[in-house]
């Protein structure tokens, strides 16, 4: 259930749930044949995980729920070139959203991606809670899951015991790079819990951290890889 936590901004309750219903619809069209981890799928868990963090933060969650759904629409791997965010700007504009409100989500948006050493921390706490929904889906079991999913969509070898990783790529360096799925953990997955903003957001993402850390842990002892 979405609307569980809906604060009101700016229109009625049953218009705000008629916009998300239709924004579900819409993502689902753009992203349920998505095999790489970022599915419509992927989208429930984040407005799954986004609503547990609004159980502690105070938020609009119009916002927050519009932005956790349309966050991956214009994705520069999934849609090369959006870097105006057409796809939710059309949205956004086909239901009505006044542009103080779309501005709003759309800021939500920009901020969400991890971008190496170039991420950014959201000004506010809705861009703060679609922050930390989307990473808490990055990483845990799920996030093992989807990492694979992603490396095998894009020919990334699981692992190589000639490369070395890094963790200081600017965002330019991050999309070119093209090391393995077990090197991501280390570039990417291993720093998350460390970039949470929420006290709720902190909380679920140990748990997950200290599963991928067993995992690794698991992974060399059958590959030898890091030994």
């Amino acid at each position: 259930m979405l609307f569980g936590c809906l604060i009101i901004s700016g229109m009625d309750n049953a218009t705000e749930k008629k916009i998300i219903a239709a924004c579900q619809d819409y993502v689902r069209s753009l992203l349920d044949s998505d095999s790489s981890g970022h599915g419509y799928d992927h989208v429930e868990r984040v407005v799954s995980n986004a609503r547990k963090i609004m159980e502690k933060e105070k938020a609009d969650s119009f916002v927050v729920l519009l932005a956790c759904l349309l966050h991956d629409v214009d994705d520069y791997k999934l849609f090369p070139g959006h870097e105006n965010l057409q796809n939710a700007v059309s949205f956004l504009n086909s239901h009505g959203i006044d542009p103080s409100t779309q501005e709003k989500i759309l800021s939500c948006i920009r901020d969400v991606s991890f971008k190496g050493k170039d991420t950014k921390t959201p000004d506010t706490m809705e861009g703060k809670i679609v922050q930390d929904a989307d990473r808490l889906d990055a990483i845990g079991a799920i996030g093992i899951a989807r990492a694979f999913a992603y490396g095998g969509k894009n020919g990334r070898r699981l692992y190589d015991r000639n490369e070395t990783y890094r963790t200081d790529m600017s965002f330019a360096e991050y999309q070119k790079n093209k090391s393995s799925t077990i090197a991501h953990f280390h570039e990417k997955l291993l720093l998350l819990k460390d970039m949470m903003n929420t006290a709720e957001g902190k909380r679920i993402a140990e748990e997950r951290h200290a599963y991928m850390l067993s995992f690794l842990e698991e992974f060399a002892k059958e590959t030898g890889y890091g030994q």
